[in-house]
């Protein structure tokens, strides 16, 4: 899990490579999910999500002080 701290520390690209990888990670377990019926650990799924919530957050928050 991302500390917004560390978060905050990264660049716009390094962000977009992050948001990028978690969106990956998450699409993996989604169809790991469908074809299985079950996860090993189903509450990695949800940590994937708010992790990318925060990345994209940080990174409007960044666009916006640019603009």
């Amino acid at each position: 899990m991302y500390e917004l701290k560390d978060l905050r520390d990264k660049s716009s690209q390094e962000l977009q490579a992050l948001n990028l990888d978690i969106s990956k990670q998450i699409y993996r377990m989604r169809n790991e999910l469908k074809i299985n019926r079950k996860l090993d650990k189903p509450h990695l799924l949800k940590h994937l999500k708010k992790d990318r919530a925060r990345v994209l957050t940080i990174l409007s928050e960044k666009t916006d002080a640019n603009s």
